[in-house]
């Protein structure tokens, strides 16, 4: 059972990742360290808020995977 948590981690994880690098793929490369684009703040419309939802979604998703493995780690 713990292979397969952690394969889902591993796989959760990429797309964690893959879901941040596609939000800040409007702000350009200062975007992706940080840096201030200079915008301003808008509301969250169509693809950018379930981009932004999912986000939030597999986040917390990764957030228990590791807490269930650092529990079954006992």
């Amino acid at each position: 059972m713990e292979t397969y948590l952690n394969i889902a981690l591993i796989i959760i994880s990429a797309l964690l990742i893959v879901s941040v690098i596609m939000q800040s793929k409007g702000a350009g490369l200062g975007g992706l360290t940080g840096a201030d684009t200079g915008g301003v703040f808008t509301a969250r419309r169509g693809v950018e808020r379930t981009l932004f939802r999912l986000t939030i979604l597999l986040s917390v998703v990764f957030f228990i995977l590791v807490l269930v493995l650092v529990y079954l780690g006992r």
